[in-house]
């Protein structure tokens, strides 16, 4: 490779991350395909006010938030390809327990369950692909995670178009219970994702465990095989290297790993960061639109079988723009796309509260809602996944990443349960105004705190880190070789 001192074997490493990537891709599937399917288990259960809406709606996240709590002590204990092949078995247990419910409760157990896997998954697959990957390639490679959650958003989407059958104009609550689609095609729906569970679960078997885990585990033989399969044998002594000193002094200074080292004072302002950034990631709104595709859309004047179509178009646009991002995270650089992101989003949100509460509806909607997932994709949502994996101390990197993502999920739960209540009060204009405010502040916060981390090591980022303690000014980053 031009430029490089040392020779990688990308083609291996494309293949273990884009198969730890899939436990993503069953994140977006496992994610979305509820806001197809809602109408249609609605109407089987009978649900009709918001607030048990948004529990059917919401209470994946529970288990999201309870995966996110143990994902940093499994990982820490068993490494991180056992906690994804976990989530794949929970992942099956879920499509395969939805789709033959006849009880809401049995309903809501196994998206529970669901929610346990995306809980594990989302925190472990974006930590073994940072630490697997060349420093130099790592935000591209990271960001494949984001693109498998979008290509599951966009699996999800087209499934329930292709399930779904029409919905004459006019039907009613008891018309749809009682057709195919509110008696068997939402459980196809949701059944669907088995396919792409066992396929997951099968592949996690033929990748290698994290380097830098199985260093500190003593395990430092397989190791040097591991890192020697990635790069050279240059490459292998010098990132070993690497990783073996920052493990040394962590045993030097007999740093263990507890909650408490998150309290540490030099830990501390990075973590702080890391839970800002992963709550921002959520409150930005955009979840909102796919999560709630249907009412947003109804709202705008689209029917059921016109709302199906055009959350595919979200979907597309999502994928698009999350590809044309995969390069720009290493070129551009996080802390610009983060800011981009935010404020693009703040101008949208306010076009569309303006669209809403001036009455025009139909297609200006669709182009506003077409764009904000756009800016999403090309921006906070690869980054915030790639920083989260990134910015924290290779001695508690497991247990803050647990912390990030549980913050996250926490912050999705309000956000998704919330919606159909704030709908309700504010209806969409305020709503959407709301989401704009909040941008806004998310985009002073990043040009406050957040530091460029491209092209640096985890090693050499982490001495970066923790020495400038995140000043308000974000430190410079030169490109560094391992």
């Amino acid at each position: 490779m031009k430029n490089d001192p040392h020779q990688l074997h990308m083609g291996y490493v494309w293949m273990i991350c884009l198969v730890a990537a899939c436990g993503g891709l069953l994140f977006g599937f496992d994610w979305v395909v509820v806001g197809g399917a809602k109408p249609f288990y609605e109407a089987y259960y009978s649900i009709t006010d918001p607030a048990t809406s948004g529990w059917a709606m919401s209470s994946a996240l529970v288990g999201c938030v309870f995966g996110a709590m143990s994902a940093g002590w499994l990982a820490d204990k068993f490494g991180r390809k056992t906690p994804l092949i976990l989530s794949a078995f929970l992942f099956t247990a879920s499509a395969v327990g939805i789709a033959f419910s006849t009880h809401f409760d049995i309903f809501i157990a196994f998206r529970i369950i669901g929610g346990l896997g995306i809980g594990i998954a989302s925190a472990i697959s974006p930590l073994y692909i940072a630490e697997v990957s060349p420093a130099e390639k790592r935000g591209r490679f990271v960001a494949i995670n984001q693109l498998t959650i979008v290509i599951g958003v966009l699996a999800a989407q087209i499934v329930n178009l292709l399930i779904a059958r029409p919905v004459e104009t006019g039907a009613t609550l008891i018309d749809i219970q009682q057709s195919w689609n509110g008696q068997l095609g939402w459980r196809w729906m949701f059944g669907a994702g088995v396919v792409p569970a066992v396929a997951f679960l099968v592949l996690m078997f033929l990748v290698p465990e994290s380097p830098r885990w199985l260093v500190r585990a003593g395990k430092e033989q397989s190791a040097r095989n591991m890192l020697a399969r990635i790069g050279d044998q240059h490459y292998a002594d010098a990132t070993f290297t690497e990783i073996k000193t920052a493990t040394t002094q962590a045993h030097a200074d007999n740093q263990q790993v507890h909650l408490r080292s998150l309290l540490d004072k030099n830990v501390r302002p990075v973590l702080f960061i890391g839970m800002v950034i992963a709550v921002f990631q959520q409150w930005c709104g955009i979840n909102v639109i796919f999560n709630y595709a249907q009412e947003i859309f109804a709202s705008a004047g689209f029917d059921i079988n016109s709302t199906l179509k055009s959350i595919v178009a979200t979907g597309l646009i999502n994928l698009i723009f999350t590809i044309i991002a995969l390069p720009l995270v290493d070129k551009v650089g996080r802390r610009k796309l983060m800011l981009i992101g935010a404020g693009g989003l703040t101008v949208i949100y306010a076009a569309i509260a303006t669209a809403y509460a001036t009455g025009t509806m139909g297609l200006p909607v669709l182009l506003l809602v077409l764009a904000a997932i756009a800016v999403y994709a090309l921006t906070l949502a690869p980054v915030t996944w790639v920083l989260l994996s990134e910015i924290f101390p290779a001695r508690v990197r497991g247990l803050a990443m647990s912390v990030g993502t549980l913050a996250l999920w926490v912050a999705c739960f309000v956000l998704t349960y919330t919606f159909p209540l704030l709908n309700a009060g504010l209806g969409a204009a305020g709503s959407f105004l709301l989401y704009g405010v909040i941008c806004a502040m998310g985009f002073v916060f990043i040009f406050r705190k957040i530091p460029e981390t491209k092209g640096v090591s985890l090693e050499v980022l982490e001495q970066k880190m923790l020495s400038a303690t995140v000043k308000s000014v974000p430190f410079e980053t030169k490109k560094h070789s391992v």
